[in-house]
């Protein structure tokens, strides 16, 4: 897929917030982040560990934890967004896959309780059957089961 310049409202900050994810989860910044740490550290005796020597660590960790914040959930919620999506083409493209969990993230928690009481059903169904090569969709759980039973015989 051929990359293009998109000038859409939010397309800065996602490219900004994935170069810095990636920048500040290098070895490079956990580097140079500990040696900060040395740095104040060491020159504590210079300045007699006086409250405005903690008040600059303090300071510094504080801000930039709470940028890194806002940050780090961008490139998550884009990285979600595009495993949601690859996930439902597979689901798309599978025939015997039910197309109901398709967008399964925007149901409610209850209706999520529901699908997983599903799967758990499926789970039983296929551990009875000792068998790890069978599966079923939430669609024909049971006729599926059953079928397979009947051929096996």
């Amino acid at each position: 897929m051929k990359k293009r310049k998109n000038k859409k409202p939010g397309f800065s900050f996602d490219r900004f917030s994935a170069s810095i994810t990636r920048a500040t989860g290098s070895p490079a910044a956990f580097a140079t982040a500990f040696i900060v740490i040395i740095v104040w550290a060491v020159s504590g005796p210079l300045f007699k560990f006086s409250d405005t020597w903690q008040l600059v660590i303090n300071t510094g960790t504080t801000i930039i934890t709470f940028l890194m914040v806002f940050i780090i959930q961008q490139s998550q919620n884009k990285d979600t967004l595009a495993m949601q999506l690859k996930l439902n083409e597979l689901i798309a493209a599978a025939r015997e896959a039910s197309n109901r969990m398709i967008d399964v993230e925007d149901l409610t928690e209850a209706e999520l309780e529901t699908v997983k009481k599903y799967y758990i059903k499926l789970s039983r169904l296929a551990e009875k059957e000792k068998d790890l090569h069978t599966s079923h969709s939430i669609d024909e759980a049971e006729e599926n089961h059953e079928e397979k039973l009947k051929a096996s015989k």
